[in-house]
């Protein structure tokens, strides 16, 4: 079958085997490139797996499903506690990280990765249960609620998607970014401008100017929620602004539950409550064959990419 790969800062269409093991095999049918994978690629980070951590495709019954592609240990602490995504493992249980990914023909993960999708949700979008659930857990954790008023610092995709799950909850939520297309999105899925003083402030842009954006809009005691990846290993917050306001600070690592709703499943019942979120965010579509493409395409935020999606 093909798979995309990492190659010298870049990518390219390999043949491998078909993927094998115990499991579901899934046919997959979108597979979205990630801010994630562009920093891999440029920080060589690849090695020799199949990219691809945002996927959805046809499972062997013919059902619709996304991934949730962690593959944590189940015996640690964390996991025994139902926190899966602090596994002891780290990244490594991330599928396209530690273990071959979804931009490929199909993939073989176990049954309790799979998201069924709702009728209303296409294979062809649903790689965005992903980069929503990313979103959904860190305004779960943060508290989010119905009468909070909400800034997204960053228009990335997670940043929209931070905007979605936040307009689908009924709260107010303001948009800060810098690129005009991502500002177009954001006012398509609910977002005003800035102005005043926030409740809860999400940094989705992961630098040091974006944190000092968020301090300042955030409200006296409010929350500050770090949903970006910061990739220098280094984060600098303004610390007197931070203490003065006593502003909390909540971190945020990929999706999990609350009870038995996973993200995941929130996630794929909001694109279907809202199909605006996949009509704004997906801008491109290519075939797998096209991967170089698709990549140069994605790098390229200030030509209006948001979600640049492979198809098989």
């Amino acid at each position: 079958m093909r798979a995309v790969r990492g190659r010298e800062g870049g990518v390219e269409i390999v043949e491998v085997p078909a993927a094998q093991g115990d499991g579901v095999r899934v046919r997959i049918r979108s597979a979205g490139i990630c801010g994630s994978d562009l920093h891999m690629l440029r920080g060589g980070f690849t090695g020799a797996r199949t990219l691809g951590h945002e996927m959805a495709g046809i499972a062997e019954n013919g059902r619709a499903v996304a991934i949730e592609p962690l593959l944590p240990c189940g015996a640690c602490a964390a996991c025994r506690a139902g926190d899966y995504n602090l596994c002891v493992r780290g990244a490594a249980i991330v599928i396209g990280v530690g273990h071959d990914g979804g931009m490929a023909d199909e993939i073989v993960v176990p049954r309790h990765c799979l998201v069924p999708l709702p009728t209303a949700v296409a294979p062809e979008d649903a790689c965005l249960v992903e980069p929503l659930a990313v979103a959904i857990h860190g305004l779960r954790l943060a508290k989010l609620r119905g009468d909070s008023r909400v800034a997204v610092v960053g228009g990335g995709s997670i940043g929209l998607c931070a905007v979605a799950a936040t307009s689908a909850a009924g709260a107010e939520v303001a948009l800060i970014a810098r690129h005009d297309p991502q500002r177009a999105a954001g006012e398509r899925l609910g977002a005003r401008d800035a102005q005043g003083s926030y409740d809860l402030v999400v940094d989705a842009a992961g630098t040091r100017d974006a944190l000092e954006r968020a301090v300042s809009l955030c409200r006296p005691g409010g929350t500050l929620l770090l949903l970006a990846s910061y990739w220098s290993g280094r984060l600098e917050l303004p610390g007197f602004a931070l203490c003065l306001k006593e502003v909390r600070v909540q971190p945020a690592s990929l999706y999990g539950r609350e009870g038995v709703a996973r993200d995941v499943d929130v996630a794929a019942a909001t694109l279907a409550a809202r199909p605006e979120i996949a009509r704004t965010l997906i801008t491109h579509r290519f075939p797998l064959d096209a991967a170089s493409e698709a990549f140069r395409a994605a790098a390229d935020r200030a030509a209006g990419a948001i979600k640049v999606v492979l198809e098989p």
